[in-house]
């Protein structure tokens, strides 16, 4: 597991001091270049960890045992580390938000995909798949067809599988996909506890709870894409990729709104909102980003890392070494030092305030805990984080008057903007 003294090194070794180097050295185009040099190496890392996963697995399914999954889920855990942190891409460039729901749609209706509790239910007005178990059936019915799932491939995940129905809740691929192979269902509800699958859902000689060889062919299969999508994205930054090009042919102002828009979205409607918010106001462990694991915390944490470094231009990998260069900062500095300071410290204040939410989940109780109705210690400690983000955003909508960029549209959330509404 990732500890949390280790989390807070990550946070912390980014902090938003504001660059010694001279504003005035500092082009536009300079910090258009450096926001997708940045992009580059965080999906290479992204991809890195997705390798680094699909390894563990395949240890795994050599030789299920306990160890060995314990191994496949810590490479789950650190893989999550990079990839959040390219989040921030994802608002302000298509290219990214189109291909994200490939491997980071939630929350799912995990029912398609393998064997759940008979809390779970069985059926569903809005989803008929609710309960398809596609590991246990080799055929399933799709809008009235009937769909060979006999042989379970990458293909089969992304091309039938992946939103089967139209149903946005049938999430079979990307990283909370592998999350449930690997955990399992959480049935501790707000109570402490993960999901607790056994190795043996995966012996071939001692299978539990049946189509074990089913349930491998899955697991591998859904690995091999994660690893396969991220390298898609990865290739889409390198020089001539399509997402790189499409930042810079925007020009001055529409590189720098699309760097504003990708911070201020992310912070605002996203996170603060339906990721944060909403599972708040419900009490609900199901609107928890990473449920299966209880690693929400720390997938909460490096978005906000994600978010100061689009700022900074500094990007700490996984690996230690830090990269940094031309920054947002550094122009927003020349234009109003004052709003540059500000949004500074409300970087950092939401980084802090995610780091104490997080030490809370390590040392006290786990994130679906803190958003328990009547838990006023745990509610209060993810409130300071979304009304760090908020801030924060009102800060980034400062900048982007400042720096002249005109109408940046960022995205809204109904559990913040309209509450009531949730509980229609």
């Amino acid at each position: 597991m990732i500890r949390i003294a280790h989390l807070l090194v990550l946070g912390l070794a980014a902090s938003t001091s504001l660059s010694p180097v001279a504003a005035a050295d500092v082009s536009p185009e300079a910090v258009i270049a450096h926001y997708v040099d940045v992009a580059e190496a965080k999906f290479d890392d992204a991809l890195a960890g997705a390798k680094a996963l699909d390894a563990a697995i395949e240890a795994f399914l050599a030789k299920p045992a306990e160890d060995t999954l314990e191994s496949a889920r810590a490479a789950w855990r650190a893989a999550r580390v990079p990839y959040q942190q390219t989040e921030v891409y994802r608002f302000g460039n298509p290219i990214v938000d189109d291909w994200e729901g490939r491997v980071n749609a939630w929350p799912l209706d995990e029912g398609l995909i393998d064997y759940v509790d008979v809390s779970y239910g069985s059926e569903s007005d809005e989803n008929s798949l609710f309960t398809a178990n596609v590991v246990a059936n080799p055929s399933i019915e799709i809008n009235g067809r009937t769909v060979d799932a006999g042989v379970i491939t990458p293909a089969l995940i992304a091309e039938t599988l992946q939103e089967a129905g139209g149903i946005e809740a049938n999430v079979a691929s990307g990283y909370h996909a592998i999350e449930f192979m690997l955990w399992g269902q959480d049935l501790n509800g707000n109570g402490p506890g993960a999901g607790t699958r056994p190795a043996s859902d995966y012996s071939l000689e001692n299978c539990t709870n049946g189509n074990c060889d089913r349930r491998r062919d899955y697991l591998g299969a859904a690995s091999d894409l994660l690893v396969a999508d991220l390298e898609e994205m990865a290739a889409n930054w390198k020089a001539g990729g399509p997402a790189r090009i499409a930042v810079t042919e925007r020009g001055v102002a529409g590189g720098l709104s699309t760097i504003l828009t990708g911070m201020g979205s992310l912070s605002y409607g996203e996170l603060a909102g339906e990721r944060m918010k909403l599972g708040l106001l419900l009490g609900d462990p199901e609107e928890e980003h990473d449920c299966f694991s209880d690693n929400t915390h720390n997938s909460h944490l490096y978005d906000a890392v994600g978010i100061r470094s689009a700022y900074t231009g500094n990007y700490t990998r996984p690996d230690g070494s830090v990269i940094s260069g031309p920054s947002l900062a550094d122009l927003l500095v020349e234009k109003d030092p004052a709003i540059a300071r500000e949004l500074s410290a409300d970087l950092d204040a939401t980084v802090a305030a995610m780091q104490a939410m997080a030490a809370r989940a390590e040392a006290v109780e786990a994130y679906d805990q803190m958003i328990a109705v009547g838990n006023d210690e745990g509610n209060a400690a993810v409130q300071a984080a979304i009304d760090g983000l908020i801030t924060q955003t009102r800060s980034i909508e400062r900048a982007i008057a400042a720096l002249d960029l005109g109408a940046v549209e960022l995205e809204g959330s109904d559990s913040l903007d309209s509450p009531d509404a949730v509980f229609q």
